[in-house]
């Protein structure tokens, strides 16, 4: 395996800081039996009353479903390890689990949907829109393109051959639309836009701000429809997220630029700039506009961190079902943060120079691993 010799490299093998309580998102005893709320969403309680120890000889963390395990290891440095052993479990459920519960994602201006499944783990559903190696028009503005299921899947694998870890686990799976979304559903908005089209297929097209349309319509074969399943991140009940707006998003119009396209020195008025006059913040960006230029990813207009953590932390690289579109032209433009300020981190910068030579080219690696996936 290319994969399992890279993460043998030494450039793989940095050890992450010594992770204490306070580098936790949840602090928990791992003896502590936790219940989850039987509306199905996935919030967890710990369950006061329980044994310390089940009759099964087995602590209660043994028992715990693997999302509830994946969120309760996340921490200040990384969204999950290196060698995970819960990520071929993780990803397993996401593709197999039965789907008992299926509604529209609120937000957004595509249709997204969230999945339950039966041990109260979630996931959101990002379906097929278009053929896998249909391309962006070259006349397609970045804001007009369709998002990709595909693209979520390779994006989580290429960050995680950078090293970076900073996508939840994504899964291909085929979805049968009768059953797993039509006659679940308690969604009644969504459940009012199915329809049978003219050629025999099971069609649903949802409520969104663009592209929720009959003429824009998800139609199974005959029910059958590809799509994209991500693990979802703790409630923002339980671990709140901050939203911040990335210093070199586009201007999403048509005629007017960006004050980084007009100014070669934008970088000097932005390394003053809190959060990026400290720390690492600007050369993490400058890692998520290299993960972005790979994948040609023109549409980072925001990114998230654990508002637990401050500053001091990674941040999360959601929403990337706009890669991928080009796969004959790349988009030096995506590079701005990097040319402009002209800095990066040396780990990245060598992992970069290793993931060009031969045993581990990149293209090779990535290859290896989306064989694995289930689509």
């Amino acid at each position: 395996s290319k994969l399992a010799a890279l993460f043998e490299h030494p450039l793989y093998n940095i050890p992450v800081p010594e992770v204490t309580e306070k580098d936790k998102l949840f602090v928990v005893n791992p003896k502590e039996k936790f219940s989850l709320h039987s509306s199905g969403s996935d919030k967890w309680v710990s369950s006061s009353k329980a044994e310390t120890l089940l009759p099964t000889g087995k602590t209660a963390y043994d028992t715990y479903p693997t999302w509830l395990k994946f969120h309760i290891g996340i921490n200040r440095y990384e969204l999950y390890p290196r060698r995970d052993p819960l990520l071929p479990t993780l990803l397993r459920d996401l593709a197999t689990q039965r789907i008992i519960s299926s509604v529209q994602k609120s937000g957004g201006t595509q249709l997204k949907l969230i999945m339950t499944f039966p041990n109260y783990g979630q996931a959101l559903f990002k379906p097929m829109k278009q053929t896998r190696d249909q391309e962006t028009p070259i006349d397609f503005f970045y804001f007009s393109d369709f998002e990709r299921h595909n693209a979520e899947i390779a994006a989580f694998h290429l960050d995680r051959i950078l090293d970076f870890r900073r996508i939840p686990p994504v899964s291909g799976r085929l979805v049968n639309i009768t059953k797993e979304i039509r006659d679940i559903t308690t969604d009644k908005k969504l459940a009012k836009t199915f329809f049978i089209s003219p050629a025999g297929n099971v069609c649903f097209y949802g409520e969104c701000s663009y592209y929720c349309s009959t003429e824009h319509a998800l139609c199974g074969k005959p029910d059958q429809l590809e799509g994209s399943m991500a693990a979802l991140l703790p409630d923002k009940t339980l671990a709140k997220r901050r939203s911040w707006r990335s210093p070199w998003r586009r201007s999403y119009h048509k005629s007017k630029k960006a004050e980084w396209e007009l100014n070669p020195n934008y970088c000097a008025q932005v390394r003053e700039t809190p959060p990026y006059d400290r720390g690492h913040r600007l050369l993490d960006l400058i890692d998520m506009a290299i993960l972005d230029f790979l994948m040609g990813n023109m549409d980072r207009h925001h990114y998230e961190t654990f508002e637990k953590f401050g500053n001091d932390t990674f941040l999360l690289h959601l929403d990337n079902g706009r890669g991928f579109g080009t796969h004959s032209r790349d988009e030096p433009s995506i590079l701005a943060p990097l040319q402009q300020c002209c800095s990066i981190k040396k780990s990245t910068y060598l992992r970069l120079q290793l993931l060009a030579t031969q045993p581990y080219r990149l293209s090779d690696v990535l290859r290896e691993v989306l064989a694995t996936d289930p689509l």
